[in-house]
């Protein structure tokens, strides 16, 4: 399985960006998707997660800003909508899915947050 994660850019403080996650091969409806970030000397933290049942959990430092979602028509493909980005959301965010108990990652995509 590849993942194709796209959408990182250069973004002003308040402003909004649309992460995509594309996996290859077979869609399950098992799949569940992570979004992580990171940043230079700090470890890789879990920004969402959405599982195959469609619930939704987002870090405290997110919430209210972001949303997880799985596209309803082409089920290979996830979001992470970013709304008031701040500058300490910079970082190289990854998207990771689970699928059929193996976990494949992203190459990563980054997001700069700055005026």
């Amino acid at each position: 399985v590849q993942l194709q994660a796209s959408g990182g850019g250069l973004v002003q403080p308040g402003g909004s960006l649309r992460l995509s996650c594309a996996a290859s091969g077979s869609s399950f409806a098992s799949d569940s998707m992570a979004w992580f970030r990171q940043t230079p000397g700090k470890e890789r933290e879990l920004v969402a997660i959405i599982f195959s049942s469609g619930n939704t959990n987002l870090g405290d430092s997110v919430k209210g800003r972001f949303t997880i979602s799985r596209d309803k028509e082409a089920k290979n493909i996830w979001y992470l909508q970013m709304n008031s980005l701040q500058p300490e959301d910079t970082a190289v965010y990854y998207c990771r899915l689970l699928r059929r108990g193996g976990y494949y990652w992203g190459q990563g995509t980054l997001v700069t947050v700055s005026s």
